[in-house]
């Protein structure tokens, strides 16, 4: 089961990576449910306020179609079809959101947003693989 812990400390892993690189200024990260729906967000001080409404979109575009929103983005452009053929105004194909699974199953979706799209892609992944052994096993 997924858990307002297990979201927070991945929101919190997030940040330490951010700042060991001196990136979480920049930031914004969202952690939501398997729906899509949030469980926890936060913007640092100096994130653009654009980041904090991407990161909610990636989270919920992740979680929702189960895939990394960067392959959401790459199938739009390969097959020539808008986003909006979704019909969900959330769902974004800019990368660095990422379903989060457990036991094979996803159950949530997390957004990074403030950097250049593949850097934020890279850090939910770091955070993700950092906790794989005690959270993530999928």
């Amino acid at each position: 089961m997924f858990t307002f812990a297990h979201a927070e400390q991945l929101m919190q892993r997030i940040f330490e990576i951010a700042a060991e690189q001196d990136l979480e200024h920049n930031i914004a990260v969202a952690v939501t449910d398997a729906h899509g729906e949030l469980i926890c967000f936060s913007r640092r001080d100096n994130a653009a306020f654009h980041a904090g409404v991407l990161a909610k979109n990636k989270a919920y575009s992740a979680a929702r179609d189960r895939q990394p929103t960067s392959s959401l983005g790459a199938w739009a452009k390969e097959t020539g079809k808008d986003l909006s053929y979704w019909t969900d105004s959330k769902m974004t194909g800019i990368a660095g959101g990422l379903p989060l699974t457990m036991d094979g199953k996803v159950v949530g979706g997390v957004g990074v947003s403030g950097l250049a799209e593949f850097d934020d892609e890279n850090l939910a992944l770091a955070a993700i693989e950092s906790l794989k052994p005690k959270t993530y096993n999928a």
